[in-house]
């Protein structure tokens, strides 16, 4: 397999993946503002929608969108401690922990990149943000990951938002359940890894 990549996106959550799931593959690194990976190849080829993640898979398709890729990645390894094999209740409510990451905290954030956003439209976005985190303090549980005693691929997803807080000046330790939920999984040797190769 082949991850196309960005530093500092949301293909880091497949990266950490698969490394957790010590899956073979090779990284290759996009541009964001060329569009070119590293190789000089467009990428909007390989991905007309022009952003990370892209997974080529080994038969040769592309597979884009971080949760899909995620959910692709846990069925190479359904049994591992990190998936959740298809089915029963437990998937059901990691499709539910994927969508609310997605579409509240990942598309929420994004706004914030935008260095031209007036102040008062990004302290919205941020009060918004901000009543995600709340939820996320609220629902987490001391130790323990979103879906219990055991790391899932949504935490790794929420461990990628959380940290893009320090390009928007944002302190976690607001919300210190969530700020140890980040740093216990900041100290993953998959994690540390995947940090280390996207340099």
């Amino acid at each position: 397999m082949k991850l196309y990549f960005a530093p500092d996106t949301c293909s880091l959550a497949p990266h950490i993946v698969l490394r957790e799931l010590a899956l073979p593959f090779t990284l290759v690194r996009v541009n964001n503002q060329s569009k070119k990976t590293e190789d000089g190849e467009d990428f909007y080829y390989i991905n007309p929608k022009g952003y990370v993640a892209a997974l080529e898979m080994d038969e040769g398709s592309i597979l884009t969108e971080g949760p899909a890729i995620l959910l692709y990645l846990a069925s190479l390894q359904p049994s591992a401690p990190l998936c959740v094999a298809p089915g029963g209740m437990d998937y059901i409510r990691l499709l539910e922990w994927l969508n609310f990451l997605a579409t509240e905290l990942h598309a929420g954030m994004a706004p914030l990149f935008n260095r031209a956003l007036p102040q008062q439209v990004r302290e919205g976005f941020e009060q918004r943000l901000f009543q995600r985190f709340a939820y996320l303090e609220h629902t987490l549980r001391p130790g323990l990951f979103l879906q219990g005693e055991t790391i899932g691929l949504a935490d790794i997803y929420l461990y990628v938002l959380c940290g893009w807080c320090k390009f928007f000046a944002i302190d976690l330790t607001q919300w210190p359940t969530l700020q140890a939920h980040f740093q216990r999984i900041h100290a993953r040797p998959a994690v540390q890894a995947a940090l280390l190769a996207e340099q």
